[in-house]
């Protein structure tokens, strides 16, 4: 229940940042900003912040996640907005930014928690 939560929180960020920045500054879709929002937030969930943050400083995930936001959205806006890539490029920057401003923020919400993958791979190696 607590990644049900997580995610949530991290879609709640996700979403309104991406119609403002993609919706609003680039004039894609509402369906193609709920698209963007699942596929980078998936992603980004499982290997940002259950796998990286765990491992590393909260400062070198939200480097991770800033490199991870720009390739997810360059990449999928490339394919389902029919946007050229220089021109999703730019977009992907600014979004990448953004993100990553709220990700440094959300670290703290899943430091707290424990839900990194190293909670579950020390709690099963320690008995």
């Amino acid at each position: 229940m607590d990644h049900v939560k997580a995610l949530a929180i991290k879609g709640a960020m996700t979403l309104p940042i991406l119609y403002l920045i993609l919706g609003l500054g680039y004039g894609i879709s509402i369906i193609n900003v709920v698209i963007f929002t699942a596929i980078l937030g998936a992603i980004s969930y499982i290997l940002g912040d259950l796998y990286a943050l765990p491992k590393w400083t909260n400062m070198k995930a939200t480097v991770a996640d800033l490199v991870l936001t720009f390739i997810v959205v360059w990449l999928v806006g490339i394919m389902i907005t029919g946007l050229q890539a220089g021109t999703m490029a730019g977009a992907a920057a600014i979004t990448a930014a953004v993100i990553a401003t709220g990700e440094h923020f959300f670290h703290f919400y899943i430091l707290r928690k424990e839900l990194g993958l190293n909670k579950h791979f020390k709690a099963s190696h320690t008995h």
